[in-house]
């Protein structure tokens, strides 16, 4: 680590131009790890960084702080060659859709992340597998570097960790909880945080509700299955957590599965269990992942995807 950020802070000082760059589709954590390290140069080295995203921002990280300075990819210049990419929060390069000509004719990339990638497209990476989220790993950073922070760089990092846990239930150990009470003491307000998520449409929690209540059983009823059409998946956040989160909560159910046609025949698939690892069920489909919680997108039919997920899992 020590050795890491030290590059880090002398490819940040001698880059004259910088883009910060997630997944597609990016959740808080993507997001709100974006806009801290975006913060953090501006802070400590007194640069402006160019934000990208691609895909679709869940309605309700409409209000996280700095948002306005998050830009959809093909509304900036992508003929320039920054000097410095710095990628966060990416698992594969399948995850990173348009903003990829950015990272082809960057000079050079650096990457931070807490996904297990065995293809990693950083020249320097400072990567955390144990890591609960991104956000986890930057504040690790920002230590080791002994960077200034200010308000807005807490409450990003600490969203950052509070929804990648799931408020903490997939912490792996005592490190992002340190964090948190660092920040905490530092004058984040948790509650407050927590409150500015709940900001959504009724028709997105309609559609999540209606969804979570249309689920399938299989194999003794410990998978549960839920789908959603085109139309339902625009009203929801790209990984469907509050649906996913539902299905967890029901008695004897070990794995849960969400699968979101997001084109005619593009279907993401969300996987999570509670004691039992779904990564090798995602990596079969082409995605990967965290141990209990994994995706994947496959190009193909609904009930073609839905027959192969089940196959999968049988015998389980």
């Amino acid at each position: 680590m020590k050795e890491n950020v030290k590059s880090l802070i002398e490819k940040i000082a001698t880059a004259n131009s910088i883009a910060v760059i997630a997944h597609k589709n990016p959740d808080a954590d993507a997001l709100c790890s974006v806009l801290a390290m975006r913060q953090l140069i501006k802070l400590n080295f007194n640069k402006d960084c160019v934000c990208v995203y691609d895909g679709n921002i869940p309605e309700n990280l409409e209000m996280v702080p700095l948002r306005p300075l998050l830009k959809y990819y093909e509304h900036t210049d992508l003929s320039v060659a920054y000097d410095l990419v710095i990628l966060l929060d990416y698992g594969t390069v399948k995850n990173i859709g348009g903003p990829q000509v950015i990272i082809d004719n960057a000079k050079f990339v650096a990457e931070i992340d807490h996904h297990k990638n065995d293809n990693k497209l950083g020249a320097l990476c400072i990567d955390n597998e144990n890591a609960v989220a991104t956000g986890e790993v930057l504040f690790d950073i920002l230590t080791e570097a002994n960077w200034k922070k200010d308000n807005f760089i807490s409450d990003l990092i600490a969203l950052a960790i509070l929804t990648d846990s799931g408020n903490f239930k997939f912490a792996r150990n005592g490190n992002a909880l340190r964090i948190m009470a660092q920040l905490v003491d530092g004058g984040v307000n948790i509650g407050k945080l927590l409150a500015s998520l709940n900001n959504k449409p009724p028709k997105a929690v309609q559609t999540e509700a209606r969804v979570a209540s249309e689920a399938e059983f299989f194999y003794h009823k410990r998978l549960v299955l839920a789908t959603m059409s085109t139309r339902d998946y625009r009203h929801i956040d790209g990984r469907g957590e509050i649906v996913l989160g539902l299905l967890n909560q029901i008695k004897g159910v070990e794995y849960i599965v969400l699968l979101k046609q997001q084109k005619q025949d593009q279907i993401g698939v969300s996987l999570r269990s509670k004691t039992q690892p779904v990564n090798q069920i995602a990596e079969a489909l082409g995605g990967g992942g965290h141990m209990f919680a994994s995706g994947a997108v496959v190009r193909d039919s609904l009930e073609n995807v839905r027959a192969k997920v089940l196959e999968l899992f049988k015998g389980i």
